[in-house]
């Protein structure tokens, strides 16, 4: 079971959750990193934010499906986007927030940083999941 909340007193979070917690002898996965890559190694949205953090959720989305869990049972993420600016941490941000971990709302935290793993690429996402005893539905 998963128990998430907003704290009573501080500043309503913008689409996530300020606590998750998770019953002892329910089993998590901690996720790598997904980037913005396709089966074939290329990188997918050459300078585009919003198309990178698409390919991300959907690389997410599938590993997350392989161990049997799923967006929705995600409980915590952290989204790195390459900018020194806000605009396009706010634009990652909103397709995060249509996507499935929106669901939740699970915890995270959104950063700028100078630069990421592969040449080009703007966008990465790490999580931690709720790994269910039946199999994920999909919201």
């Amino acid at each position: 079971m998963i128990r998430r909340s907003t704290v009573p007193g501080l500043f309503p979070p913008p689409g996530y959750a300020h606590t998750a917690v998770v019953e002892a002898g329910t089993r998590l996965a901690f996720l790598a990193g997904a980037v913005p890559l396709d089966a074939d190694g290329r990188l997918v949205g050459p300078g585009d934010h919003v198309a990178q953090a698409h390919q991300v959720l959907a690389n997410l989305e599938s590993a997350l499906r392989s161990i049997g869990s799923g967006l929705p049972q995600v409980v915590a993420s952290t989204v790195y986007v390459v900018s020194p600016t806000p605009g396009p941490l706010s634009a990652v941000w909103e397709v995060v927030n249509a996507s499935g971990l929106a669901a939740g709302p699970h915890t995270s935290t959104l950063l700028g940083v100078a630069t990421l793993g592969y040449t080009g690429q703007l966008v990465e996402i790490t999580v931690t999941a709720v790994v269910p005893d039946e199999p994920a539905v999909e919201g």
